[in-house]
């Protein structure tokens, strides 16, 4: 597995965000209160402000492109993850989970799909690096995602139902029909039954590891060092809980949130394509050159792209109010 770091940092590292989970847990089991907008602020503004730190760090003790690769690889991981937004917000209103549970059922959904996507990610260095070739199916598959993503458009509550595995937990599992504050198991009359805060984890859970299958082909395609990788996705995942309560209402405003990450996705597509034929030496196609893209070059389309689709959603949305307005 290609990795620009030692075992030993490698072991800190996940010390260290072990310890940010568990402080993140003991916040939630002392919260008796739903999460105010200050609160997700400033959690917001913490995680973002670590993202930095992280960066900085690379930068002054790896030399090289690894500060410059995390940076994109963040944006671009963080910028794909506010679409889960949408899903969640769509689970939470369809189970009805109780307000004060909500942060505790992203917070172990988001902790379960951060494990599972370390499966993915470790699966997937090891398969770049056996077979440069596997360059054109992730290429490929996210041109094909991104044409998806196009034309489906906006994530609307029809767009989730239960799959088969929620189906078969409700099976098998004993469950109440009731919640019980924030507790994941609860007793009736004697019984001692699951919640549906079980399912309701399960189902984040799995959206995201849904979502991972589109962004983790896209980061392989800014970086192929596992430990950028991991390190990207773990601290986009740790600041999207709380970015969840700050722009849930923002969320409908960018009515061209799914266009631009299609955009994107079709970047770092033809990217990741196009390096693939640079690694079977092939630089020309007929009289068109295969241009070079550079971390540089790629971390600027993906903030202008994402810049450029806001302006044009708060603009749309704008004058859209004012037509009703008139």
């Amino acid at each position: 597995m290609i990795s620009a770091v030692s075992p030993q940092v490698w072991i800190v590292t996940a010390l260290v965000l072990l310890g940010i989970i568990a402080l993140d847990l003991i916040v939630i089991a002392r919260r008796q209160r739903t999460v105010t907008i200050k609160d997700a602020t400033l959690w917001v503004i913490g995680y973002v402000t670590l993202a930095a730190v992280f960066a900085v760090g690379l930068y002054v003790f790896n030399p090289g492109p690894a500060g410059s690769e995390f940076v994109a690889g963040y944006v671009t991981e963080y910028s794909l993850s506010i679409d889960n937004l949408f899903v969640f917000v769509i689970i939470m209103a369809r189970f009805a989970v109780p307000p004060l549970a909500q942060d505790k059922v992203l917070y172990i959904g988001i902790v379960v799909s951060l494990i599972l996507r370390a499966v993915f990610i470790a699966a997937g260095a090891a398969a770049i690096a056996a077979a440069s070739w596997v360059f054109y199916i992730l290429g490929a598959f996210l041109i094909y995602t991104a044409i998806r993503l196009a034309i489906e458009g906006e994530n609307d509550e029809s767009d989730f139902k239960e799959n088969a595995v929620l189906r078969f937990l409700r099976r098998v599992l004993p469950f109440s029909s009731e919640y019980d504050g924030g507790r994941l198991v609860t007793t009736v009359r004697g019984r001692r039954l699951l919640t549906p805060m079980v399912i309701v984890i399960a189902a984040i859970g799995m959206a995201n590891v849904i979502f991972a299958l589109d962004s983790i082909p896209a980061i392989f395609g800014l970086t192929q060092d596992a430990y950028i990788i991991f390190t990207a996705n773990a601290l986009a995942l740790m600041g999207l809980r709380q970015l969840y309560f700050l722009i849930g209402g923002l969320l409908e405003r960018i009515v061209y949130l799914n266009v631009g990450l299609s955009v994107i996705l079709g970047f770092i597509g033809l990217k990741l394509i196009i390096e693939a034929l640079h690694g079977s030496h092939i630089d020309d196609i007929g009289f068109v050159h295969l241009p070079h893209i550079g971390i540089a070059v790629s971390l600027g389309f993906i903030l202008a792209t994402l810049l450029v689709t806001t302006i044009v959603s708060l603009l749309k949305t704008g004058y859209d109010r004012r037509r009703q307005e008139t």
